[in-house]
């Protein structure tokens, strides 16, 4: 191959139009995506490796300011559960879960505080506003923007109580409209605030809640164009272990139908698909956070990387067809009445 070097002034213009063609074609594919969103709210629910990674923390930060840039309206909701243990364990505190959920007493949840306000949301923040006076952070707490009852596990049928770990009532979103149209990407970290107690037993407060469901109740309550959640696994899987073939699409419900016999870790992003799409949401999307830029691949590109959920009467949106409601596939508005399945914190 010829050196760049030696190439006559003619021939190195052509040279690097050639190279720079692949970016012109990206842009154009990306062109009616970037039309269609233009304006709109899309929610992302940070979490996985991608939390945990720097060089993949560093790519989702310039994914949500690309965005931005192209006139989109990104917020961006996260929890902390693997800063949070390592935390616990520095200050020679237990880590204990029942029933897969982290059981939060007085002591833990300020921890969870510390860490997910002070620790994963400052960290985004500052990525994100290195290029600009762009982020703001806040939690469930700050304006009464999520507000949450107490939640319990359940262990062999019976009610298990588990702490401060709370169930999402109600979501005021006004603090993140005002945000977003005074043109900020706001952060919120997955706490919320309880209700008024019934009794002296159910407490006041704080809690910790659900990131997953954190982020489908304030999708629906921002009527979002699209929720997208970050995970570990590249989709919801048809016929997992049997089969690594990700499901491209389903309804509402087709995944109603698949939901029973989901593996638990992925139960609280397809539910959370679920019903942010029931209440509204125009798509609900599952991808897998270790790929690099995977925001942008999802939202920009014809065929997607994840799995995606649509209303009922929406049609194919991508050349993949859609499954058969028998499939399963273990992985890893106002906003109420969202289900709480299982705290990420």
């Amino acid at each position: 191959m010829t050196a760049l070097s030696s190439l006559t002034p003619t021939g190195l213009a052509a040279a690097r139009k050639h190279t720079a063609l692949p970016k012109a074609d990206a842009l154009v594919e990306a062109l009616p995506w970037l039309a269609r969103h233009r304006g709109r709210t899309v929610v992302v629910k940070f979490g996985g490796n991608a939390m945990i990674d720097d060089r993949l923390k560093a790519s989702f930060a310039e994914d949500i300011l690309f965005l931005y840039h192209a006139g989109l309206r990104p917020v961006v909701v996260h929890g902390g559960g693997p800063q949070i243990s390592r935390q616990l364990d520095r200050l020679g505190l237990e880590s204990r879960f029942t029933a897969g959920l982290r059981v939060t007493c007085d002591e833990t949840m300020d921890v969870v505080r510390m860490v997910l306000a002070g620790q994963v949301q400052r960290e985004l923040v500052g990525l994100l506003n290195r290029h600009g006076p762009h982020a703001v952070g806040l939690t469930g707490e700050d304006a009464r923007l999520m507000t949450a009852g107490k939640a319990y596990a359940q262990v062999d049928g019976e009610r298990v109580d588990i702490g401060r770990v709370g169930e999402i009532t109600d979501v005021d979103a006004g603090v993140v409209r005002a945000l977003l149209d005074d043109g900020r990407i706001p952060v919120v970290s997955s706490i919320a605030r309880s209700g008024e107690p019934t009794d002296a037993a159910e407490g006041s407060g704080v809690f910790n809640v659900n990131a997953d469901t954190a982020a489908a109740a304030l999708a629906s309550a921002l009527d979002a164009e699209i929720l997208m959640f970050l995970t570990d696994v590249e989709g919801l899987y048809r016929d997992w272990p049997h089969s690594d073939e990700v499901i491209s699409r389903l309804t509402v419900t087709e995944l109603a139908a698949l939901l029973p016999g989901l593996a638990s870790g992925m139960i609280p992003k397809m539910r959370g698909c679920l019903d942010a799409v029931a209440a509204g949401v125009r798509s609900a999307r599952v991808i897998d956070g270790r790929v690099r830029h995977a925001v942008l691949l999802e939202i920009l590109a014809d065929d997607g990387i994840g799995t995606m959920v649509v209303p009922d009467d929406t049609a194919p949106a991508r050349p993949r067809p859609a499954p058969a409601a028998s499939g399963t596939g273990p992985g890893g508005g106002n906003g109420t009445a969202v289900t709480w399945q299982e705290t990420a914190a």
